[in-house]
């Protein structure tokens, strides 16, 4: 029986250090019909925590009519130690999430912004310069608060109404979150359509116009089963920040050809073969996603979370 870990063979060329965001308690939990009490969210983040992640969404602060399944985020964060050192962001997608965030002692918001017209109208509710003036303010507020804020660019690779997004459509979006004090900016493959080649394009598009690759985050789905040879790309151009969620859990419930996110564990065994560090373990994150399928009562997609579990 193997070891669950990778043999390890490094590239010279790659980071040798990344840094995992850890999405399954926010964005992936919101797109499942099955909501989950605020204990049952409580023990996955520490479960996560436990296993060695550092940034783990806990929630977002939104109307229960939009998305009930984070109605009781104030909960999860009420019984979360703020102080040891892990972040647990939550989204604020108005002043009054971000007013509420503050009150419940949140320390990092994340704000949201579609390129496209269309899916702004979609999910966000108004016209994309409406929407994307709002979000603005929320992290200008944020930061100027002594909040850490992070920047959600979404469509980045592809819409389902509108098709191709121009790259300098991502540039500019990118360079607005930026300079209303994002710390960094996560591009979502929304509806995973990108391939290793697209994600080159845009990353460069933004390294050229002189966004830092430190500030850059790669958020991809695995539609197409092309999330992992996305995360390639970019490392091969530098980025070392990736959002990832547990078992794969999740997707985009405003965009009907959206699955899965990347599995965390999918993520960590490829980075662990790299010789790349996290700080994370992948047993103990497969371990955590079979419990979260059993708390939704279904298989969830993760290849690496089975392979290593059952062995």
């Amino acid at each position: 029986m193997m070891d669950s870990l990778p043999q390890i063979f490094a590239q010279a060329n790659l980071p040798t250090q990344v840094k995992v965001y850890e999405v399954s308690a926010r964005d992936g939990l919101q797109a499942e019909s099955l909501t989950l009490p605020a204990e049952v969210r409580t023990q996955l983040i520490s479960r996560l925590g436990g296993a060695g992640l550092r940034s783990i969404e806990a929630g977002s602060f939104v109307s229960p009519k939009a998305v009930p399944q984070m109605a009781d985020t104030r909960a999860v964060l009420d019984e979360l130690d703020l102080g040891t050192g892990i972040s647990y962001p939550v989204l604020t997608p108005n002043r009054r999430g971000l007013d509420d965030a503050m009150a419940a002692g949140a320390k990092d918001i994340a704000v949201f912004v579609s390129v496209t017209e269309s899916f702004s109208r979609a999910n966000l509710g108004d016209g994309l310069e409406v929407t994307t003036a709002r979000n603005l303010d929320v992290a200008t507020a944020a930061t100027k608060a002594g909040m850490r804020a992070r920047g959600y660019l979404s469509m980045v690779f592809g819409d389902p109404w509108e098709g191709p997004v121009d790259p300098q459509r991502v540039v500019t979006a990118a360079q607005q979150l930026l300079a209303a004090g994002c710390s960094s900016i996560s591009l979502g493959d929304t509806i995973g359509t990108a391939t290793p080649g697209h994600v080159s394009v845009v990353l460069q598009a933004l390294i050229d116009s002189g966004i830092p690759v430190e500030a850059i985050a790669l958020h991809t789905h695995n539609t197409y089963g092309q999330a992992l040879a996305n995360v390639y790309a970019a490392l091969q151009l530098g980025v070392s920040e990736f959002d990832a969620s547990a078992g794969g859990v999740g997707g985009c419930p405003f965009a009907g050809s959206a699955t899965g996110n990347l599995a965390t564990e999918d993520l960590l065994w490829m980075l662990d073969g790299l010789g790349i560090s996290t700080g994370v373990d992948v047993r103990a994150v497969a371990e955590t996603s079979q419990w979260l399928s059993q708390q939704l009562g279904k298989p969830l997609a993760s290849a690496t979370s089975a392979a290593i579990v059952n062995q």
